[in-house]
């Protein structure tokens, strides 16, 4: 048995045993799969004619699916790698393409934002890939094929299996090119399984803090824990904010706290990329005026969804004040499974008694 992939398997039961748990049974398969990828890129290039095949790594919220893909970077011996949370590096990459003084014949205008943000490297690890964006499919379609052809190991997680990518019936048929190559092109891992590890333990964030999982969900008027900073605002207290190419109106901004109503933040065309730069400056974010969601528009849910999936995955207090907005879910496959991992997230929420 190759050396580099015993040492892969063995850092991944080892990094388990750290946080008091074992591989979970259906996480086996991954970590064999991913101590293989681990031990074909120790071997020079020179030595098999075709670079290692790509891994996409899907299951339902909370099977531990960001754990598999960070150890296994981790304990990746080489530099020549990165790792990013797909929200990240996809409007990173939009800002690189679209900026101006950027070439604008479509492959190098990719290309070149790539170098930017890539480098020299060797391996790259998404976190959270999805496609829900019409607008954005083409540009994701660019973006795998190049990642591919310059033969680029690209591991990846996602709550879909690639089928159920772009899951809206309307433009689903435009993503499916870029499916097809992904399950031409990558091996795909199923790390379905009973055990939910969310519910286990609270997130952490880098610095050892749950700041997440600190935060609120208020009914209208609901009164908070009075060392909450959670006055309503007054109407002197209105502004704006910069989020990411736009202004948005607040209730109130004070200090490292940004007060937001849900229909100019999830109702209006905000994007992921706003809710990454509202993380990058603000530690709490409260958002009012929140509805049942299924009186929201669909958009509105998807937005509100990807807010929450910033919100934890950046570990910033959210304060929800409204109904609770995953009573009367509507049917539909659209957005279940985004659904089901606000509902996982939202339940880290306190609620006053």
């Amino acid at each position: 048995m190759p050396q580099h992939e015993q040492a892969m398997r063995r850092h991944f039961h080892q990094a388990a045993a750290r946080r008091g748990f074992a591989v979970a049974p259906a996480q086996e398969a991954a970590v064999e799969r991913l101590a293989r990828l681990a031990a074909e890129l120790a071997r020079p290039a020179w030595t098999f004619p075709k670079p290692p095949r790509d891994l996409y790594v899907w299951g339902p919220v909370g099977r531990g699916k960001s754990w598999l893909v960070d150890t296994f970077y981790e304990g990746l011996p080489t530099e020549r790698k990165r790792r990013l949370h797909f929200h990240d590096f996809f409007r990173r990459l939009h800002d690189g393409v679209t900026a101006p003084g950027a070439r604008r014949d479509g492959q190098s205008a990719v290309d070149s934002a790539l170098d930017e943000l890539i480098g020299d490297s060797k391996v790259l690890v998404f976190d959270e890939f999805h496609a829900h964006d019409a607008g954005d499919a083409m540009l994701i379609a660019r973006l795998f094929r190049t990642l591919l052809d310059r033969r680029i190991t690209l591991v990846t997680t996602s709550n879909y299996p690639p089928a159920g990518l772009m899951p809206d019936p309307l433009y689903h048929h435009l993503f499916e090119p870029t499916i097809q190559l992904i399950e031409q092109r990558m091996d795909v891992l199923d790390v379905s399984g009973p055990v939910d590890f969310r519910r286990l333990a609270a997130p952490r964030s880098r610095d050892g803090g749950r700041r997440f999982a600190t935060g609120l969900c208020l009914p209208p008027g609901g009164t908070a824990p009075a060392d909450a900073g959670l006055a309503l605002p007054s109407p002197a207290e209105a502004t704006t904010v910069p989020a990411h190419l736009r202004e948005l109106p607040a209730r109130a901004v004070r200090g490292e706290l940004v007060w937001l109503g849900f229909d100019a933040l999830c109702e209006t065309a905000t994007a992921v990329s706003d809710y990454l730069a509202l993380a990058e400056r603000f530690c709490t974010l409260v958002l009012d005026g929140v509805p049942p969601l299924a009186e929201a528009s669909a958009d509105g849910r998807q937005r509100f969804a990807n807010l929450v999936d910033v919100a934890c995955d950046r570990d910033v207090r959210l304060v929800l004040i409204g109904a609770d907005p995953l009573t009367a879910l509507p049917d539909g496959p659209v957005l279940t499974r985004d659904l089901d991992r606000t509902a996982s997230r939202l339940a880290m929420l306190g609620r006053p008694a």
